[in-house]
């Protein structure tokens, strides 16, 4: 048994920093699973596969808003720095999708009202377990917590209101592609309440998720003010070859 990011810097003949920094992107696999712990001790023989994603994308870009594609696998945090321009919100690690920076402080004042008004459109694509078979409003509130693995949103009759609209889109045998529409932006807000209706989505094991090869949420429509924007969801965003039940 050795250490995994020792492994993977033989395997990959890279060093054992930039291997470590693979498997805490969430980019490396073996065994058809995520390895999460790079100290984790696993076979000499073990054979890994690094996914190799796509770079963030502009989709569009005026005097007020830089809008990007973000791939899974990259922080917000990180898309931020690489353009130099603050965050107007946020998307998790794993999510892909609709990222939007503001280039001036008026707009961002503007907009931040917007999402105090819940005027904001929000759309997301998640595939769950399960079958959803008709549209269902989430109505409870979320109280968000710091833990040592990072944030997490419990359902709490004394947390802050959250509200998500889910409809069904796809299915395919025991697995569901949903829409979810979010009236207000709680942190792990869709997560969570999908996992209170019993439909957790694949790949989000913070939250109760079957096994995939990364969270499988995609913020696909977004609209402020009169911008509105649609963005596809990457090769990666399908479970029809990899989930044969």
């Amino acid at each position: 048994m050795e250490k995994a990011y020792k492994l993977l810097a033989k395997q990959e003949k890279i060093s054992a920093n930039e291997a470590k920094r693979l498997i805490d992107s969430g980019k490396v696999f073996a065994y058809d699973k995520k390895v999460k712990i790079a100290r984790a001790l696993m076979k000499e023989k073990t054979k890994f596969k690094i996914v190799n994603n796509d770079k963030p994308k502009k989709i569009f870009e005026d005097e007020n808003i830089i809008v990007i594609n973000k791939p899974p696998y990259i922080t917000s945090q990180k898309i931020e720095n690489m353009y130099k321009t603050p965050l107007l919100h946020r998307l998790d690690k794993d999510t892909s999708g609709i990222l939007v920076l503001v280039k001036n402080k008026d707009f961002q004042k503007k907009a931040i009202q917007e999402f105090k008004n819940q005027n904001v459109y929000k759309e997301y694509l998640a595939w769950v377990s399960g079958i959803v078979s008709e549209p269902i409003r989430v109505d409870a509130p979320l109280k968000v917590m710091k833990t040592k693995s990072g944030a997490y949103a419990k359902i709490d009759k004394f947390g802050e209101v959250a509200i998500t609209d889910i409809e069904p889109f796809k299915a395919f045998r025991h697995k569901s592609e949903v829409k979810a529409i979010i009236h207000t932006g709680k942190t792990h807000q869709i997560r969570a309440h999908l996992a209170y209706i019993n439909h957790p989505i694949l790949g989000d094991d913070k939250y109760g998720g079957l096994p995939a090869k990364r969270v499988m949420l995609h913020h696909y429509k977004f609209k402020i003010f009169d911008y509105e924007f649609t963005c596809e969801p990457p090769k990666d965003f399908t479970i029809m070859e990899e989930y044969n039940d």
